[in-house]
């Protein structure tokens, strides 16, 4: 089960409330502006600035 588009539409990076977009992979959300990749697990994102990786 995919994330719906119409959370995505909602769904805004904790850190700076930029857009977030989901990866080619499905597996998790990227906030291009921070540079974060929030991952999804069991088929929730999680949008913790804690949990976030850092992107090269």
């Amino acid at each position: 089960m995919a994330i719906s588009k119409e959370l995505l539409d909602i769904l805004a990076c904790p850190q700076c409330k930029g857009e977030v977009t989901l990866t080619a992979a499905e597996d998790g959300l990227v906030c291009r502006a921070c540079k974060l990749l929030y991952p999804i697990k069991d088929d929730i994102p999680i949008m913790l600035i804690d949990e976030a990786q850092h992107l090269e």
